[in-house]
């Protein structure tokens, strides 16, 4: 959809905000259509199905709170801004309960109008793609909601569709923090199997002593420790799915154990005095490709062309940024709903500085900066001053401390860096959530979700009480 094409219905019985609402609007390409009242409102609506309404809270004959509730149940599909007077934060609330998609306190900044406009186009535009996905697609469209609307998330999203209802294996490949569990559950909840269990294993976690065990399970005694029977993730997974994660990590010997376990479908306990026939769809991921680990010598080539019938490419988050506003304000949601407080959105400056940033961490290293940046939120915008869990990465702070020499002597212990690195960390954001709480310590400690002794020990532990030692970076 063109701005150009746009048409934005704006209700306000002022013909001066009429008149200049109006002007901005046209001189961003969008076409207007005006209502002096909730009940003509109504009306226009009805009419010309404008794109977006824009309205007024306090109008004669019908005002806009009760305009905005009949808006919403016959055209539920409209986004509708609210603007109201400021400090009438009653009436905003309210609106965004009947289900406005945000409200504008006047007078209004030009720029932030059109944000918001923008904002709420986008946000419809995605829900009528998710619809149309899932009208397509079925089940797999859901991943477009978890994982964003990129041109890259909408092309896996018919790989699943093209998928999910065989029994083909198929391995995933992506950065950690890509979602690759993401994709590995929509293609389950789209596949046969849907019904049955999804097992996730991550092969790169568990001991080499301890892999058998947990793929294949093993009866009372079998070993020490065996104190009882333990069903393996095989096992756990028939009817189902079998999702092995990182299973690049997977040492030669599991290997072969693992291919005989496929081809066969049946495995045995560690222990076990028979075979266990399983019923399951394997899916496997890694963030290195299966061919260059053969190539190296580290896979073996027969389990690399059974696993190899099907495979879907994961990119990062730095390839696909037209998702990154639109998680960004889902993960905004979500930690605001979860920890009870009323964010109505993120700032150009912030969305700037997320947008800078390269994501090594991807789509799970967004949401941590993001949950952290919604508790330290102190007037219902994400702005760039709150995405503190992004300063210590970008300016490098965590590594500051270690320049390793040529002589493996001079290395530390691996704890003494992390204990080193964590206390760098603590100690910086801690100064942070101090200053902007104006040195209140208890308004301090909601922020970071510790106890006031926590915080008191802390403080006292980083000298933080010292101006003078405040005053260092």
């Amino acid at each position: 959809m063109d701005d150009e094409n746009i048409r934005v219905l704006v209700v306000d019985d002022q013909a001066s905000i009429l008149s200049l609402v109006e002007r901005i609007l046209q001189s961003e390409g969008y076409a207007t259509l005006t209502a002096s009242d909730g009940a003509e409102a109504i009306e226009v609506v009805a009419e010309k199905f404008p794109d977006l309404v824009l309205m007024d809270v306090h109008m004669p004959r019908l005002d806009g709170i009760q305009a905005l509730k009949r808006l919403t149940r016959s055209h539920p599909t409209i986004p509708v801004i609210m603007m109201s007077g400021y400090g009438e934060v009653r009436p905003a609330v309210e609106a965004l309960k009947l289900g406005a998609r945000d409200y504008l306190t006047v007078p209004f900044d030009h720029e932030e109008l059109l944000l918001q406009i923008t904002r709420a186009l986008k946000e419809t535009r995605n829900e009528r793609e998710m619809r149309r996905l899932q009208t397509i697609l079925g089940n797999s469209a859901h991943l477009c909601e978890l994982m964003g609307y990129s041109p890259q998330i909408r092309g896996i999203c018919e790989q699943i569709d093209q998928v999910a209802r065989t029994d083909f294996t198929v391995v995933l490949y992506g950065e950690s923090g890509s979602g690759k569990e993401l994709v590995a559950r929509a293609i389950h909840r789209s596949s046969l199997r849907a019904s049955g269990p999804f097992v996730p294993v991550d092969c790169g976690s568990i001991p080499e002593n301890l892999i058998e065990s947990e793929l294949f399970g093993h009866e009372r005694g079998a070993f020490t420790g065996a104190h009882q029977r333990k069903a393996g993730s095989f096992e756990r997974a028939s009817g189902g799915t079998l999702f092995l994660d990182e299973i690049g990590n997977l040492p030669k010997s599991m290997q072969s154990k693992l291919l005989r376990a496929i081809q066969e479908r049946k495995i045995e306990r560690i222990g076990g005095t028979g075979p266990i026939n399983i019923d399951i769809r394997i899916i496997a991921a890694g963030n290195r490709r299966l061919e260059d680990l053969l190539a190296e010598g580290a896979f073996r080539e027969d389990l690399y062309h059974r696993l190899n019938e099907f495979f879907i490419e994961i990119p990062p988050l730095r390839e696909r940024r037209e998702d990154l506003d639109y998680l960004a304000k889902r993960f905004i949601d979500a930690t605001a709903k979860k920890v009870n407080k009323e964010i109505r959105g993120i700032s150009d400056g912030a969305l700037k500085v997320l947008d800078d940033y390269k994501w090594p961490g991807n789509v799970r290293e967004l949401q941590n900066v993001i949950g952290r940046a919604v508790l330290l939120c102190d007037d219902g915008i994400v702005r760039s001053r709150d995405l503190t869990a992004l300063d210590s990465v970008r300016h490098g702070a965590s590594l500051s401390t270690f320049r390793f020499t040529a002589d493996a002597e001079n290395i530390p212990p691996l704890k003494e860096v992390i204990r080193q690195v964590v206390e760098e960390v603590e100690r910086k954001v801690i100064k942070q959530v101090l200053e902007r709480a104006g040195g209140n310590k208890s308004q301090a400690a909601r922020m970071l979700q510790i106890d006031y002794k926590t915080l008191l020990s802390k403080v006292k532990k980083y000298r933080l009480n010292d101006p003078r030692k405040n005053g260092e970076a």
